[in-house]
């Protein structure tokens, strides 16, 4: 039975049908999904959204006996058990992974940028042997993996708001270098061990190596492909799948995820049409992180979008993402990835430049512009879980005549 309630009335348990208006005035991917954590019920309750329609067959009902304001200190241990984003699949002999302290961001980026200038020569090298048709050395690589995963275990953010940073120029491999943060973030969000996350990086770092055997003026043209043109990109897939093969010991994840990134869940990619359960978990996330990764980077033939439009866009793909994994990615960029423009309560607008995992409704942001003088500000940082201000909505920047968003520097 669907029913309309006020948003203060939402407890953990229950199943929200629809939330109103566009999804860039709420937090949440989805308008459909059962309120399972204390994060998103806070989300939904600090949104403008003033009602939500629920549906009382696939989850709780309103009872009299639950005053509006009763479940505002739910918390783990509530009688209803949190349920995990994804079940992440079994690994015979190997260890869990052991909690990190997360650092500073601010102390973090002074290593990933050391980090991210380091990769530049390992990417290129080896993307360089796979243009000459050599066989790849991925020594280097290994290592490089085991220190994007390190920093990402320290601060996931930090890194992955750095490898964002890339031009037109370097877009090649620094996006295998962001795909492989995102993809150990991911892993990390999904609860896949130290080992597997490693896997998963490697295989991020590695998904476009294919693209070394298609044509440079094809890669980087700012014109619409021919057809011919779009089926040379397309044999990307399996001309890295056959590259990686010739390495000996290489992980069965980084074979699987060259080849199979660009499958969709509705059978729809490529190169083999495949359908949901035919797509291993690994494939999914390459799917997930490289889309997102493409679209929110400047490219020859367009403009990077800002992540809120970038999630909104792919959540709106119906059919081609797997939507636990969608779920769980969403969860480890955070509810307002570093670099979304977002509206104040005060009418400013400002930009998001650090997250933190357990506050994830109140991260520090820079704010820039007045909407109501509709005037540009001097920038200012401000953490707002030490502030008056609060987040209401993403905002478009367009709207108000604003072509570029400030840096996300502290």
């Amino acid at each position: 039975m669907l029913k309309s309630i006020a948003t203060e009335q939402l407890r953990l348990g229950m199943y929200v049908h629809s939330i109103p208006g566009a999804w860039i005035n709420h937090p949440f991917w989805r308008k459909s999904f059962k309120l399972e954590n204390l994060e998103d019920l806070q989300a939904l309750r600090a949104s403008p959204i003033r009602e939500i329609l629920i549906d009382t067959a696939k989850g709780r009902d309103v009872t009299p006996e639950h005053a509006v304001d009763d479940d505002v200190h739910d918390d783990q241990g509530s009688d209803e058990a949190p349920v995990n984003v994804v079940e992440a699949p079994a690994v015979h002999g190997t260890a869990p992974r052991k909690p990190v302290v997360r650092t500073d961001t601010a102390q973090e980026r002074e290593r990933a940028a050391r980090i991210i200038s380091s990769s530049k020569s390992t990417v290129l090298h080896m993307f360089a042997e796979a243009r000459m048709g050599k066989t790849v050395d991925v020594k280097d690589a290994v290592g490089l993996v085991s220190e994007i995963t390190a920093s990402v275990s320290r601060n996931a953010d930090a890194l992955i708001s750095l490898a964002r940073l890339k031009t037109t120029d370097d877009y090649t491999y620094m996006h295998s270098v962001a795909v492989c943060a995102m993809m150990i973030s991911l892993a990390h969000q999904m609860g896949l061990s130290h080992e597997q996350a490693k896997q998963a990086g490697m295989a991020g770092l590695l998904h476009d190596v294919g693209k070394m055997s298609v044509p440079l003026d094809i890669l980087n043209k700012p014109a619409k492909l021919t057809d011919e043109e779009f089926a040379s990109v397309r044999s990307h897939t399996v001309a890295g799948h056959a590259i990686l093969q010739q390495i000996d010991g290489i992980g069965q994840a980084a074979l699987d995820v060259s080849l199979h990134h660009h499958e969709k869940i509705d059978g729809s990619g490529y190169p083999f049409n495949l359908k949901a359960d035919q797509i291993s978990i690994m494939a999914k996330m390459g799917a997930v992180c490289d889309v997102y990764d493409a679209i929110t980077s400047n490219r020859p033939y367009k403009a990077g979008w800002d992540p809120a439009r970038s999630i909104r866009h792919m959540a709106g793909s119906a059919g081609h993402f797997d939507a636990s994994t969608m779920e769980a990615f969403v969860k480890a960029i955070g509810i307002y990835p570093t670099g979304s423009c977002v509206l104040m309560q005060s009418g400013r607008l400002a930009v998001v430049v650090d997250q933190r995992p357990d506050q994830l409704l109140t991260p520090r942001v820079k704010m820039f512009y007045s909407t109501l003088t509709k005037m540009p500000q001097r920038p200012e940082i401000v953490d707002l879980a030490h502030a008056n201000d609060k987040i209401v909505a993403y905002a478009d920047p367009a709207k108000w005549g604003i072509r570029n968003l400030p840096d996300t520097e502290l």
